[in-house]
């Protein structure tokens, strides 16, 4: 299907698409384990679709601002890679699931060598954070978030300070998760400094029209294709799109490959990043989660475009 085609029948269809997901925001529940997200709009639900011409359909509550929260910690994997190659990175976290929830630490003790088992669990991102080059938490952050406005294409992108300090504040697992990993010696410096860096990259803000450019560069290969400009080298956008596959909606990630069909990571802001390989990148925002910490309308809505339009890879 040509694109101008696919996008004319996306803009006639979305809104009903997205009318028809609605009511599944009623299953599910809004993230509190982080304070300042509960105050997100749990009926909310929106969509951005780019394509490589710069055409976009966006249907809902699309201009919702949320956090990356865990759909950063795809970027800071591909900065990480390119800041150390893939030998560095991967001797210190592994490549594979792990079927537990992103949150347990329970493998770090249980198998050898008590490297985390992927860098989208929180203790993987956790070391990949640590992983990011600069002198100081204040200079990683910032090379981290001038990488993510290179890629969503809007120099005005930054940290909501309100999830910043909730995580910050309430991140007591992840604490004990960054000191066990400093135990076993995967983990190479200052927790709450490594942890600072996390946090901060993980409360940058977006809305879907964002998430779906950084989500149409990795479509592309790493060639931002509205500008031409290569912002990440082929082979780790590779890594990182085997990873969502496998990795990137939590322990629900195989369901998600057979429902929908294509690579994405969640967040628990109710984001959804995924892509079309080749040709689309797609932002979804709903705040209510179901029980496996993804967005319950925007898996519904994802599932729903992807049959009606063909898209799953599988």
């Amino acid at each position: 299907m040509e694109n101008t085609s696919e996008m004319q029948l996306l803009e006639r269809r979305l809104d009903a698409w997205v009318a028809a997901s609605r009511p599944y925001t009623s299953g599910g529940k809004v993230a509190s384990y982080i304070p300042e997200l509960s105050k997100a709009p749990k009926d909310a639900l929106g969509i951005t679709i780019l394509a490589a011409d710069g055409k976009a359909a966006s249907s809902g509550d699309s201009e919702l601002r949320f956090t990356l929260q865990s759909i950063s910690k795809v970027f800071t994997l591909i900065l990480a890679l390119m800041d150390n190659g893939e030998a560095a990175v991967f001797a210190k976290v592994g490549m594979e699931p792990t079927g537990d929830n992103f949150n347990s630490m329970l493998k770090l003790e249980l198998v050898q060598p008590g490297i985390p088992f992927n860098p989208l669990i929180n203790a993987g991102a956790i070391t990949v954070s640590s992983l990011i080059r600069g002198s100081s938490p204040a200079e990683k952050s910032a090379r981290i978030l001038q990488f993510f406005r290179r890629l969503a294409g809007n120099s005005r992108l930054a940290y909501d300070t309100g999830v910043y300090l909730s995580e910050s504040e309430t991140g007591d697992l992840n604490r004990s998760m960054a000191y066990l990993l400093r135990d076993h010696g995967v983990l190479e410096g200052k927790v709450d400094e490594v942890l600072d860096v996390y946090f901060r990259h993980c409360s940058i803000q977006v809305d879907c029209a964002d998430l779906a450019r950084m989500a149409l560069v990795l479509a592309c290969g790493g060639v931002d294709p509205l500008t031409g400009e290569t912002l990440i080298p082929r082979r780790c956008v590779q890594i990182a799109k085997t990873f969502m596959t496998t990795c990137g909606m939590y322990n629900a990630s195989g369901e998600f490959a057979i429902q929908v069909g294509l690579p994405a990571k969640s967040g628990v802001s109710g984001g959804v990043l995924a892509i079309v390989p080749g040709r689309l990148g797609i932002g979804v925002v709903g705040p209510a989660l179901n029980a496996k910490g993804n967005s319950c309308a925007g898996v519904h809505l994802l599932e729903t475009i992807s049959k009606e339009m063909s898209w799953s890879m599988f």
